[in-house]
């Protein structure tokens, strides 16, 4: 019997969506569709998992083995999952402009992360004799947070695969807790829907004055935050400083600038907010390696 349509499913491109891949520990894995139309991609698994996924926007359903066997995941939800089954055909059906996260924890392992006195866990019983578990829950602001994190990794970083490690074991964490509200303390300065609205509303505030952006004591104020939370809070979400991050914006806008190879150096430069076109080409090649004359010969050639 065919248990699902293989015309409609594509095999995921492991290179691409798979952040970690811990041999006999856990993997990690985000799936987005940025196109216009729904998108089916396929996850194969070789061994028992536990699974948890996270639904970051809109609507999306995650089923295994049989298009009818499925979970559907609103924003801001996740679901757990569990058969034991040694190989599940995991089937993502994402709605346009979706983004899912999941963990994949062989069982074995995450017995080995809870002692008998500690299972606290809904459903722990059933993971003991093997019976199936399928569940979903809202994620909390904490969760929001690590997802965000997880999301928007930084890139280029000599630490990345570290810091990847370290938000899916908080996330992990964050999800098997037993508290009522595991935001207030985990998170002291991302509490709430309102500050981070606020800490978006200061990216896109200095992104818009890139080549003239305000002081952090300006951008507190036009955003409503104090000093201590725009600086904790806007590491915390976006991975840098908040100067730092212009930084990387700036330069990876040029990249963009050179490669549509529609102003020159010297005009870039002005345009991400370099005073000197010596100073843009000293940053571009700390950052690239190459100066933006050898970036736009070789991808313009």
């Amino acid at each position: 019997m065919q248990l699902f349509n293989p015309k409609k499913y594509q095999n995921i491109d492991r290179s691409t969506p798979i952040l970690i891949d811990e041999n006999n520990l856990f993997s990690l894995l985000t799936l987005s569709n940025n196109t216009t139309d729904n998108q089916h991609p396929i996850f194969k698994t070789k061994h028992n998992y536990i699974q948890l996924f996270f639904n970051l926007k809109e609507t999306s359903t995650v089923a295994f083995n049989m298009e009818h066997c499925a979970i559907e995941l609103k924003n801001n939800e996740s679901g757990m999952v569990y058969f034991n089954e040694e190989e599940t055909n995991i089937l993502f059906n994402l709605a346009p402009d979706s983004e899912i996260i999941a963990m994949l924890i062989p069982v074995q392992y995450f017995h080995s992360l809870f002692t008998t006195e500690e299972n606290y866990l809904l459903n722990f019983d059933n993971f003991v004799i093997g019976k199936p578990i399928i569940e979903t829950k809202a994620t909390t602001p904490a969760q929001q947070v690590v997802l965000h994190q997880i999301s928007k990794k930084p890139d280029n970083s000599p630490l990345n695969n570290l810091f990847l490690k370290a938000k899916a074991y908080e996330l992990f964490s964050l999800y098997f807790s037993n508290t009522e509200d595991n935001s207030s303390d985990n998170c002291p300065f991302i509490s709430n829907e309102d500050t981070m609205a606020q800490l978006k509303k200061a990216k896109d505030i200095v992104i818009e004055n890139m080549a003239d952006p305000p002081s952090l004591d300006e951008l507190a104020k036009m955003v409503g935050l104090n000093i201590k939370k725009l600086k904790q809070g806007f590491k915390e979400v976006y991975g840098t400083p908040v100067f730092t991050f212009l930084l990387n914006y700036k330069l990876e806008f040029s990249k963009k600038l050179l490669l549509e190879n529609k102003l020159n150096v010297n005009e870039i430069g002005n345009k991400v907010g370099y005073s000197t076109s010596s100073h843009f080409i000293a940053a571009f090649k700390r950052k690239f390696g190459i100066t933006p004359k050898q970036f736009t010969k070789q991808n313009n050639a």
